[in-house]
């Protein structure tokens, strides 16, 4: 049974950071991308940022790039996200996913497997 747990969300001011982290179960981690989605309430799931089955190459979502960091270790099967300097907009629950195709990284519907979601809040 493939499973991804998202631990590490909570509250936090604006300006300040916080590390999540996505525990993968159940599948070759090295044979799946890797993404971070965020929701917040109201508004449509987006692409926060990817990175490709090795580790080498990492996109971002465009209102993240420059604060946020997505990093990964398939020998440990942990996918991380680093959020830097962080804003009330980036209030959101924060889903991590694998995906095997390999069209556009940010294209959710090709994800197969998704985290049940963590919590971000930032206040102002």
């Amino acid at each position: 049974q493939v499973r991804l747990v998202e631990s590490g969300g909570g509250l936090v001011q604006a300006g300040g950071s916080l590390s999540l982290s996505c525990t993968v179960s159940g599948l070759t981690m090295h044979d799946y991308r890797m993404g971070w989605f965020r929701q917040a309430p109201g508004k449509e799931r987006e692409f926060v940022g990817g990175i490709d089955s090795s580790g080498t190459y990492t996109y971002y979502g465009d209102s993240v790039k420059g604060r946020f960091t997505i990093s990964r270790d398939n020998a440990k099967n942990l996918l991380a996200l680093q959020m830097n300097s962080l804003k009330p907009e980036d209030t959101a629950v924060y889903y991590c996913a694998a995906t095997s195709a390999y069209g556009y990284i940010e294209t959710m519907p090709d994800y197969n497997y998704w985290g049940q979601g963590t919590q971000v809040t930032v206040s102002s």
